[in-house]
């Protein structure tokens, strides 16, 4: 009896393997035939992603996307659902990948599967113009904004946790236990332009997302040229399709080497984030 379960229980196991190996591809396999990429992304995160004048989806991520698409020869189609939707995994068919500008996150890699990165955005600490600090060390115990439930939160928890390897170690030299936390990427933003130290001393947030502030008027700057740490910024796809994954890892690295990736980040935020300077 004992021997019977065993068999029926390694027998089981089979068919798993079996399946999990019929299901390996499938991802690839629809782009293939039905010649249609379906990208989750976002369409409210400007330069990233965003509805133009023309009210269509453009911006960084989207073009990113359609040179993925066009290597692949395929068209392209975006859907944007909630990005706690995107992170949370298990995604059952609904889109294919995400090319949404998202951290390879040590819990992250735990549900999705990351092909490549294919930039990283520099976090600096930026304070009111009328500050007087100069070195971001000064901030030490001082109020610092940041957007809630990101990796600048993380940095000041020093519990970042970066998937890839490729990106420098991070130093967590600035430490206070009067971090204020936001919904949103544009509150430490207009708080901290009320004035130095009315509601903030600084705030821990994208070098881009700093330097359009800064071009709309913002009384911002950065504290000094020290990168808090790099954000590798990632494609994104569901687990189980090491074919599609294997692809678009070289998709996305001939894009760093033939300069394509160059080209695109310099077009949207008038510098290359493709690679780690």
């Amino acid at each position: 009896m004992v021997r019977s379960k065993r068999v029926l229980t390694l027998a089981a196991a089979m068919s798993l393997l079996f399946v999990g190996a019929a299901n390996a591809g499938a991802v690839l396999d629809k782009i293939q035939s039905s010649k249609t990429m379906t990208v989750a992304t976002s369409a409210t995160w400007p330069p990233q992603g965003f509805i133009n004048d023309k009210n269509e989806i453009d911006g960084f991520d989207i073009d990113v996307s359609k040179e993925i698409a066009k290597r692949l020869g395929v068209e392209v189609k975006f859907i944007t659902p909630d990005w706690d939707v995107i992170t949370a995994g298990k995604w059952n068919g609904r889109w294919d990948m995400s090319v949404g500008s998202m951290t390879a996150t040590k819990s992250r890699a735990r549900i999705l599967d990351f092909p490549g990165t294919y930039y990283y955005v520099p976090y600096v600490f930026a304070v009111h113009d009328k500050s007087t600090v100069t070195d971001h060390k000064a901030l030490n115990g001082k109020t610092i904004g940041v957007e809630g439930g990101t990796t600048s939160e993380d940095f000041l928890n020093q519990a970042l946790a970066i998937e890839t390897s490729d990106v420098p170690p991070v130093v967590y030299d600035v430490k206070t236990e009067k971090m204020k936390t936001y919904a949103g990427s544009v509150g430490p933003l207009d708080d901290l332009r009320l004035g130095d130290g009315a509601r903030l001393d600084a705030i821990l947030t994208q070098r881009s997302t700093l330097d359009a502030a800064v071009k709309k008027g913002y009384p911002l700057r950065a504290v000094d040229n020290v990168v808090a740490f790099y954000e590798p910024l990632a494609v994104a796809t569901d687990k189980g399709d090491p074919e599609l994954k294997a692809k678009l890892g070289t998709i996305i690295d001939e894009m760093h080497k033939d300069g394509t990736l160059t080209k695109l980040s310099t077009k949207w935020y008038g510098v290359d984030y493709s690679t780690v300077k």
